[in-house]
């Protein structure tokens, strides 16, 4: 498959309109509003990546739609495959700034891991995300570019989960995020359910709240990587802007408004956060909460100097939450060989380019 750059063209990338929208088009440069649903078709049916791929679009319809649109593709500047399957993409956009999207495979789907910003924000002491720091958000067609293309790459996996768990804050892209997740979800779209969508943020507790009302029943994924204020500020900067106590009460508020129950990502940290101490606190703040936690073993980074648990210590602790009344599973680390954790092939990539 041919992958040519994004397009830096003032023309709107069709990926980013609803089907509605693209109906509304149409019509305004003088196509009859059902040829919309056949673009649609194409794009998120039969995979197309450029508007000459469509065979049954009249040339006259295909010269309209250079005219009036462009189709994103993106340049593919690294692959990986780990030795467990997982696959993971570096993408270069118009302006050179440098995106990673991960295919992760099970025996009978692939889940895909993607990215909202280039670089992130909030500095997590853990995370290879937000070292380079932050340039932009991606737009909605971007980052359905990077599940398009996932898409095209999972072989016989079909796609069935969408994680918005990649490089940035998604909820600090609220607008983007929220257009690219009912075009996945749009039937006339990829046809993912919502149920099968992770949105994951480190807690900006206005657009959780915001989220709570759109009424998609989606999964939500609070970073929390600590047991109280003190330790979570220890790796999570934007504790300091939205402390704990307050990102539970938002969390609770949620979980009132939408009945759906919410995951807590924790990172396992030697000597961190995996102690005693932090059982006995996770089990008062969480106590009562429709909640599961989701335990992730600590992915080495140079810039920092953490150390992952041994694996009984991981173990012991997860029993301990389970007798303090806390659901909690352990994530089997995946693609590890390839850098598939959070930032770490474009910050690998950043620093290559600065030497």
């Amino acid at each position: 498959m041919s992958m040519s750059s994004l397009s830096s063209s003032n023309k709107p990338d069709i990926r980013g309109l609803s089907l509605v929208e693209l109906t509304k088009a149409f019509t305004a440069i003088g196509e009859k509003p059902f040829r919309a649903k056949q673009i649609f078709d194409w794009i998120y049916k039969n995979g197309a990546m450029d508007f000459d791929s469509m065979s049954n679009i009249s040339s006259d319809l295909r010269t309209k739609l250079k005219e009036n649109f462009f189709l994103s593709s993106p340049k593919i500047v690294e692959e990986h495959i780990s030795n467990d399957g997982t696959k993971k993409f570096l993408f270069e956009m118009a302006d050179r700034e440098k995106v990673e999207t991960v295919i992760i495979p099970t025996a009978t789907r692939a889940t895909v891991c993607v990215s909202t910003q280039a670089g992130c924000k909030f500095g997590c002491k853990f995370c290879a995300s937000g070292i380079g720091g932050w340039t932009r958000n991606l737009t909605a067609a971007e980052i359905l570019s990077e599940i398009l293309y996932a898409k095209s790459k999972s072989n016989l996996h079909p796609l069935s989960h969408i994680v918005f768990m990649g490089t940035g804050e998604p909820l600090d892209n609220y607008d983007n995020l929220m257009q690219a997740i009912r075009l996945i979800n749009a039937k006339e779209g990829l046809g993912i359910a919502a149920r099968r969508i992770t949105v994951s943020t480190c807690g900006v507790i206005p657009k959780i709240l915001q989220l709570a009302k759109e009424g998609l029943q989606i999964e939500l994924a609070i970073s929390l990587h600590g047991y109280n204020d003190e330790s979570r500020k220890v790796l999570m900067p934007v504790n300091k802007k939205y402390p704990m106590n307050d990102l539970i009460a938002a969390c609770r508020e949620y979980i009132k408004a939408t009945k759906r129950q919410i995951t807590f990502e924790y990172i396992l940290i030697k000597d961190v956060t995996c102690s005693p101490e932090a059982v006995r606190e996770l089990g008062m703040l969480l106590k009562g909460m429709i909640c599961k936690m989701n335990l992730i073993p600590y992915n080495p980074v140079s810039e920092f100097d953490h150390k992952m648990p041994t694996r009984q210590e991981m173990f012991d602790f997860q029993d301990s939450l389970e007798r303090a009344g806390i659901h909690a599973t352990i994530r089997t680390p995946r693609g590890r060989d390839v850098g598939a954790a959070c930032g770490q092939l474009r910050h690998t990539a950043q620093k290559s380019a600065a030497v």
